[in-house]
């Protein structure tokens, strides 16, 4: 199909160009919104805010086990046993690095990246993850967790 009306022409690989660069536009703003959400979680992790932290995770999320993936009770379960003090605060302090969002459509995105526990006279831990994460309503939700 050949189109001889140049202006027509002309027209379409603007309004193209432009859905294009919209598209880019979201995906960077996506990134951006993923990536400081999960620096606030360590934030709130390092102040004790074991609740807040895990209000990062959708109420449907899994995150794998050796055993099989487990729900939002073995999350929160895993956290409070495995990472926290009986006084509500981290054993250790948590940051992230290496963060790398891939935007899977409009609503999903694959979140991967290092984690460091460091401090209180403990040794240094670290691991990788990977994340689906999903868009909802009130931001972007970790839907599964796959961390190492």
């Amino acid at each position: 199909m050949t189109i001889n009306n140049k202006p027509f022409a002309r027209q379409a690989v603007l309004m193209l160009c432009l859905l294009v660069a919209s598209i880019g536009a979201k995906a960077q703003s996506a990134e951006k919104e993923i990536i400081d959400a999960m620096n606030n979680s360590a934030l709130e992790w390092n102040k004790g805010h074991l609740d807040t932290f895990v209000s990062l995770y959708d109420p449907s999320a899994t995150m794998m086990y050796p055993t099989g993936p487990v729900g939002m009770t073995g999350i929160t379960d895993l956290y409070k046993k495995s990472y926290f003090k009986p006084d509500g605060m981290p054993k250790q302090n948590l940051r992230y690095f290496d963060l790398k969002v891939r935007m899977l459509g409009t609503d999903y995105a694959l979140v991967t990246g290092g984690f460091t526990l460091y401090g209180n006279n403990l040794p240094e831990r670290s691991g990788r993850y990977s994340l689906v994460c999903i868009h909802t309503k009130t931001g972007w939700k970790i839907l599964h967790d796959h961390s190492s």
